[in-house]
């Protein structure tokens, strides 16, 4: 089973608000997903973000593979860099 970190869909018409989740890559976009790993609101400002960093670097280290998308988030929280140095570490 190929687990990916992707963004699922949240909210109201016209109004996105958005999930991190570890999901089934076989899964639909806004379907079944295995764990939520954090929150994204693009239409505050600036844009909202809360991710569990600690549960991102054990999927990371696990072998899950970021979207393009998601991985700019995780940049942006820390949670890609903490999993960086976590594997230069090893």
């Amino acid at each position: 089973m190929a687990v990916k970190l992707r963004l699922t869909r949240v909210g109201k018409k016209k109004q996105p608000q958005y999930r991190i989740v570890a999901a089934d890559s076989r899964s639909p976009r806004d379907g079944r997903f295995i764990e939520i790993l954090g929150h994204y609101d693009p239409r505050q400002d600036p844009s909202a973000l809360t991710v569990d960093n600690d549960k991102v670097v054990k999927w990371l280290s696990e072998g899950a593979q970021p979207t393009e998308r998601v991985r700019k988030l995780l940049t942006i929280s820390g949670a890609y860099e903490q999993f960086e140095t976590a594997k230069a570490s090893k």
